[in-house]
């Protein structure tokens, strides 16, 4: 199993978040959380990127421990992080955007070759590349948000909400722009609150409700599944 967390309990202070959460993302495979807006599902990702501390639980990823490492070391070891609102540096160039997901490396050949294969992935940016970041549009900022966690190379992939105020059809992109991921041979955690998107690419999926699971398996157990139109509406 590439990533396993076993009963991870979140607070905000007295409130509790995220209670007695368990998940696992197989390698080679694409694993969506699901749920109303408020859910959890954002602090989920945060804990695993380090930027959120665990109240208990375990989170392991390839054997290692990672609760209580800094965001620097897991990303060193494989996980990268596209943010809800992308979290771009706006007044810098597309090029120097990328290359900073790229900071962390030292293998210059093969930084080029990442590079390269991301403007495949999206052409766009290739086009835009001296522009600055703050003044592409939406659906082009967003790739290039995904861009730049790719060229950290990582095996695991955590997305969050990357539909977020995109157009319908920037959004139906988004569906081939994983599957091309994932078979690249990264691993991906989608969290989604458009269940119509996250069905689409998932292979499993955790439907996840005010901080608890109450739902995990087999994407097809959660295609008209009464539980997750539940959490989807929040109630």
């Amino acid at each position: 199993m590439l990533l396993s967390v076993r009963n991870m309990t979140i607070h905000y202070g007295k409130a509790i978040a995220i209670d007695s959460v368990s998940l696992d993302v197989a390698e080679g495979s694409v694993v969506t959380i699901i749920g109303a807006n408020g859910a959890g599902k954002s602090t989920v990702l945060k804990a695993l990127s380090g930027l959120v501390p665990i109240t208990s639980g375990e989170i392991w990823f390839l054997g290692k421990r990672l609760d209580g490492m800094t965001p620097f070391r897991i990303v060193s070891l494989g996980v990268s992080h596209v943010p809800e609102g992308r979290r771009l540096f706006p007044y810098l160039s597309v090029f120097t955007n990328l290359k900073l997901g790229a900071s962390l490396r030292t293998d210059r050949a093969g930084i080029k070759k990442d590079m390269d294969e991301v403007f495949g992935l999206f052409p766009v940016l290739r086009v835009r590349r001296e522009q600055k970041a703050g003044t592409l549009s939406g659906g082009e900022q967003q790739m290039l948000a995904i861009a730049r966690s790719l060229m950290a190379k990582p095996k695991l992939l955590l997305m969050d909400e990357p539909s977020l105020g995109l157009a319908p059809k920037v959004v139906a992109e988004l569906v081939p722009i994983v599957r091309t991921i994932n078979e690249k041979g990264v691993s991906v955690l989608l969290v989604e609150q458009n269940v119509p998107l996250a069905l689409k690419v998932g292979k499993s999926a955790y439907a996840l409700h005010v901080g608890k699971v109450i739902l995990g398996g087999d994407i097809e157990e959660f295609k008209g599944s009464e539980v997750v139109k539940k959490a989807y509406m929040g109630g």
